[in-house]
């Protein structure tokens, strides 16, 4: 597969509008979409910005790769671009970026196009290949260099392999015969030898530079070198026995766990993927000297593990959160909409009806809803503390569950569980090497559940509940002009930013209020769902009703913003906003607050967390609720439509 028909040319930007970091990710993504590459602009979006949380793919050099691995995709695909003035990518030599490719590749296909991105990532450490791309002017252009670039770089490799291979039929009898030559790379006549492992979280483009770049410098400084990688289809070249042995030290340039208890012993540098693409030659030479701290193994190989500690504390508890938010919300969605459904049952039949017991047994407490706070508290504490947390983690949350504590105990429960175990981690690394066996089958699990336990019961527990009794209290007891002023921010929330920390918050806050007792479950959810179907769908209203104002292609994509809106996908919304940020963000925010205050003014309840249009029907007033979002969508319409500038005429 060439990298050409990953990189085609419809996607291709070849001068960026954007001016900041999030606005460039929007626009790559909103190419993606425009060509139908991906299914889902707010999973992918999410994906690529768990990537930044991170590192920077702003790999430094001029050169920015987002990417992310996801059922989103479609179609692997990259998208080229370019800005000829740059802009803060927040890239690791913080100088500005000028070339993105942004890399969109499909869960469970096949491993054709991930080998091609490794091609196209190992091009990419070449600098004069670099000036060639900023100096092309139209994407025919762009995929000539491309084409030309890989059928020499498999030339010069079929010739390198062929040449290995003569090599080795002459040295049969050497003790090394038995691995292939090409990977070792350096200098034959050196005595020289480390060994390395590239890793990073998605596998996809950091894995395989870091590879090349390792290779080439060693190659450079007269050094024999031989990198695994640790990719999208698993470790590749695995490091042999012998092979670490003779190595006088160890390189990990990794953002993720890699299986480090091989490395008993050895000097071992640890280090972020990007440093082994841009500081290769200091990592070389500290692992030739052997400088590096020796590596002692736990004897437990979650514990082993080699991850760059990147990322601000900020980013790092929003990660943490949104992993347990996401592994939650199949339970909310799921379990609500049975619910919903058996609400929707009984006002026609009666409570005593098979069917309306049967969805609420399902989908309620004795179901999907008792999993609720244990799943959201078990995943945040696996993000924090890997799997030893898992179980402290869940346990917690069923504590917090059974003592009425709510969402925010169950917070509580993850976060507390995660630090506990890495606190045991700390206390443990002491002991005899004789009992690293029974730490994570005796002693994680044992004290781990001591300590979450024991602070839930006497500290989180009676203190959560307070506070989770006390808030839905005052919402139970909320007049009118305070519901609608929370509904007005809520609503107005989902607008901000999209998809984004302000847009998670509302929804989050709704579902922590629809998971607890209480008569204002649905009214939360109401407000949140109206606010998110308002963005996308004032778009679509925008574009067909002030065509004169917009592309064609703004036009044909506004066209699916009617869809998007339906469904409360607010996220149909980024291109737009990415490309005109004050006018459109500013529309959309006014429009949402109005939808989602018009639900609290007119009482209603939308009993199911998702779904927009198609739950519609489930709320406590089906006509009032569509009316509010209409209502939301035109003022927001006719705002972007009356501010936006015609086009220019050419």
């Amino acid at each position: 597969m060439k990298i050409t028909d990953l990189m085609i040319q419809e996607t291709m930007i070849m001068e960026l509008q954007a001016t900041t970091k999030e606005a460039a990710i929007d626009e790559l993504i909103a190419s993606l979409a425009a060509s139908g590459r991906i299914n889902d602009v707010k999973l992918f979006k999410e994906k690529i910005l768990d990537r930044e949380a991170q590192s920077s793919t702003g790999i430094g050099g001029g050169i920015a790769m987002p990417h992310a691995k996801t059922k989103a995709v479609k179609e692997a695909t990259v998208v080229f671009a370019k800005s000829s003035a740059g802009l803060d990518f927040t890239s690791l030599d913080e100088a500005p970026a000028h070339l993105f490719f942004m890399i969109a590749a499909p869960d469970g296909a096949g491993n054709m196009h991930l080998r091609t991105l490794a091609a196209l990532s190992r091009l990419l450490i070449e600098s004069e290949f670099i000036e060639q791309l900023m100096g092309a002017k139209t994407p025919a252009e762009v995929t000539r260099l491309f084409d030309a670039k890989q059928a020499e770089a498999e030339a010069k490799a079929e010739a390198e392999a062929k040449a290995a291979a003569e090599k080795e039929a002459l040295k049969k009898a050497a003790p090394q015969a038995a691995e292939p030559a090409r990977m070792i790379t350096g200098n034959p006549d050196s005595q020289s030898f480390v060994v390395a492992v590239t890793a990073c979280p998605t596998g996809i483009a950091h894995t395989f530079m870091a590879e090349d770049a390792l290779k080439k410098k060693a190659k450079e400084m007269g050094v024999n070198i031989r990198v695994e990688t640790n990719g999208s289809e698993g470790a590749q070249n695995v490091l042999t026995a012998d092979e670490i042995a003779r190595a006088s030290g160890v390189i990990i340039a990794a953002d993720k766990n890699v299986e480090m208890d091989r490395f008993n012993g050895k000097p071992v540098l640890q280090r972020p993927v990007s440093d082994g693409i841009r500081k290769s030659e200091e990592l070389i030479r500290i692992a030739v000297q052997g400088n590096a701290p020796i590596y002692h193994s736990s004897g437990r190989n979650e514990a082993g593990a080699a991850s760059a500690k990147s990322g601000t504390i900020g980013s790092k508890i929003y990660k943490d959160l949104m992993n347990g938010i996401s592994h939650m919300l199949p339970f909310v969605v799921g379990g609500g909409i049975l619910l919903a459904i058996s609400f929707l049952i009984e006002q026609v039949a009666s409570v005593d009806n098979p069917l309306v017991k049967l969805l609420q047994t399902i989908g309620g407490g004795d179901g999907a809803f008792h999993f609720l706070i244990p799943i959201l508290a078990g995943f945040i504490a696996l993000s924090i503390g890997d799997r030893p947390a898992l179980m402290p983690g869940m346990v917690g949350g069923i504590m917090a569950l059974n003592a009425n504590a709510g969402f925010l105990g169950g917070l509580a429960a993850g976060f507390l569980a995660g630090y506990v175990v890495i606190m045991l981690r700390k206390a443990f690394s002491g002991l005899p090497r004789t009992l690293d066996g029974l730490k994570p089958i005796l002693l994680y699990p044992v004290f781990s559940l001591l300590i979450t336990g024991a602070v839930m019961f006497y500290l989180f527990n009676p203190v959560f509940s307070w506070i989770n009794e006390g808030m839905i209290d005052a919402l139970n007891h909320l007049g009118t002009g305070n519901k609608v002023l929370l509904g007005l921010v809520l609503g107005g929330m989902m607008a901000i930013d999209m998809g984004g920390p302000f847009n998670k918050a509302a929804y989050t806050f709704a579902i922590g209020v629809f998971t607890s007792s209480g008569n204002t479950n649905g009214l939360m959810m109401a407000a949140v769902m109206a606010g998110g179907m308002v963005p996308p769908l004032a778009i679509a209203l925008a574009t067909t009703f002030f065509k004169h104002k917009f592309s064609d292609t703004e036009r044909k994509s506004g066209l699916t913003n009617y869809v998007l809106g339906l469904s409360f996908i607010t996220e149909g919304a980024i291109p737009f906003a990415a490309a005109d940020p004050l006018r459109v963000l500013t529309s959309c925010i006014v429009g949402s607050a109005v939808a989602g205050g018009l639900t609290q003014l007119w009482n209603i309840n939308v009993p199911a967390p998702h779904g927009g249009v198609f739950v519609a029907f489930l709320s406590s007033n089906a006509l009032l609720f569509l009316l509010a979002v209409l209502i939301g969508s035109v003022i927001s319409g006719l705002m972007l439509g009356l501010w936006k500038k015609p086009l220019a005429v050419k």
